[in-house]
């Protein structure tokens, strides 16, 4: 429990950090680079998608944000651990990883072209660019952990 707290509370320290750039079609949440975390231990999946959820709270788009936010995160981590779970090299899981919640950004995209009405390509481009950024800062990060700390208990 006391895991799922600090990671939760940890997302949503770098998402309010970058707070005008954390919502909208451009999209910068520093927070997203935890996501790798999930690669190795299934907790992390409900740290973070309680993290959104609360993150998204403070969203323009209030409660249509939390619910669709927090099932993205939640499709996006749960397929990042699926993927990942037999894959021995961590450098791949991370890989992977921000592979998969990069794709899944059109999850967000869709939900602001229905109810901003704005063009989804272009904010699914600038929204999976924002996921893609904040990932492989992450993975650097995570990397660097998984030579101190063991991630997996």
């Amino acid at each position: 429990m006391a895991k799922i707290g600090l990671v939760t509370a940890l997302y949503l320290c770098l998402t309010l950090l970058l707070n005008p750039l954390s919502y909208g079609a451009v999209q910068l949440r520093l927070g997203e680079g935890l996501n790798h975390l999930t690669v190795f231990h299934r907790r992390y999946i409900l740290a973070l998608t309680l993290a959104c959820a609360l993150a998204n709270l403070m969203s323009p788009l209030g409660i249509i944000d939390v619910i669709f936010g927090s099932l993205e995160t939640l499709i996006m981590t749960s397929v990042s651990y699926w993927l990942t779970r037999h894959v021995k090299r961590v450098t791949y899981r991370l890989g992977m990883s921000t592979l998969s919640c990069t794709f899944f950004s059109w999850i967000i995209a869709l939900e602001l072209h229905f109810i901003s009405h704005i063009p989804f390509w272009p904010t699914y481009a600038t929204i999976a660019l924002g996921e893609l950024a904040s990932l492989l800062l992450g993975a650097v990060v995570i990397y660097a952990l998984t030579r101190r700390i063991d991630l997996t208990v």
